[in-house]
């Protein structure tokens, strides 16, 4: 038994938060922004809005072209950095009771913009065990909600959104999911960080007033190396396979910075029409990067049945990881 990519589905928040918006907050420029990411807008969810529920929009799009039914999904799992609530019940939970799923193992993963593709090894491997048959896979983020407007060196990058897909299971091989590979260092965790809430700094007057509660990042650091991790972590699993790039039909990279995801591509020679590109009008959404990207490209019909798709990501942790995916859906028809 093998592990299928059955369904992609998205939720993108109406709100748009254009780089002149961000002008009249802080000491930054459109051209600026662009320049250093390539970022032209993100989405924003509305207040009343939380997380679960971006991820319960996603996840009923997904649902609804895997031709299985809710009752059917014996599993959900969320990725997110901006959970619901600080540590319980999960994210995962709360889309579970909004879809009417009972009685079914849910839980949350933290793996920040890597989260979707730890999904997928996880998903794989409980699905090819045979422990289960049908995974709900989410990621979903409110970053909006962890993110400081008065620090530009966070607040032009996150944007919200949710992404969500079925896993379940083929006796073909040839719709399987090929591969996935996904590593963590936290030697690097203070370069990426949400410093406060947790038990090192915890909810006081003090650490609020200090914004300890907002996410924090060095970003010239950053980038060194993820462009480094990123494009060996892509090396890695297609020798590994035994797979040449020209065989990949898309790749999908973890949408945080278009020079980064330029660098990887021009690196490995994929070609730009073979390349997700939605940073410009998300900005980087984390988890839900990797699925909105997925479900971008599925929808244009750019993704279809059968294709081979590369999932590349690299986030706070440090997280990163890759997969090799058949795409083994349905067309897309409106």
């Amino acid at each position: 038994m093998y592990a299928a990519f059955r369904s992609i589905g998205s939720y993108i928040p109406e709100n748009i938060l254009t780089n002149h918006d961000l002008e009249k907050m802080v000491d930054t420029s459109d051209e600026w922004i662009v320049k250093r990411t390539g970022i032209k807008e993100r989405r924003i969810a509305n207040k009343d809005e939380v997380t679960s529920d971006l991820g319960y929009k996603a996840a009923l799009q997904a649902i609804e072209r895997s031709d299985i039914s809710v009752d059917e999904i014996d599993m959900v799992v969320c990725a997110t950095l901006s959970p619901d609530y600080l540590t319980m019940p999960s994210t995962a939970a709360m889309i579970s009771q909004k879809l009417g799923i009972k009685n079914v193992m849910a839980f949350d993963i933290s793996a920040a913009c890597t989260g979707f593709v730890y999904l997928m090894s996880l998903a794989k491997s409980f699905v090819e065990s045979g422990a289960k048959k049908n995974i709900l896979i989410v990621g979903a983020e409110k970053i909006s909600s962890i993110i400081d407007y008065e620090d530009r060196s966070t607040c032009i990058l996150f944007g919200d959104g949710a992404g969500a897909a079925i896993i379940g299971q083929t006796e073909d091989k040839n719709e399987a999911i090929i591969d996935v590979l996904a590593s963590a260092n936290g030697n690097f965790g203070e370069l990426l960080i949400t410093p406060g809430g947790g038990s090192k700094n915890p909810i006081r007057e003090d650490n609020v007033k200090d914004k300890l509660q907002y996410m924090k990042m060095a970003g010239n650091e950053v980038f060194k190396v993820a462009v480094k991790t990123l494009t060996n972590d892509v090396i890695e699993i297609l020798a590994k396979n035994k797979i040449d790039a020209s065989e990949v039909d898309m790749f999908i990279p973890h949408q945080a910075n278009y020079r980064i995801v330029e660098a990887v591509r021009s690196k490995l020679n994929f070609p730009i029409e073979k390349t997700a590109l939605t940073v410009a009008k998300y900005g980087n959404t984390s988890s839900a990067s990797i699925p909105m990207a997925m479900n971008d490209m599925y929808e244009s019909g750019r993704v279809k049945h059968g294709d081979l798709m590369l999932l590349d990501a690299f986030g706070g942790g440090f997280t990163w990881g890759s997969a090799l995916v058949r795409f083994a859906g349905k067309n897309f028809t409106k």
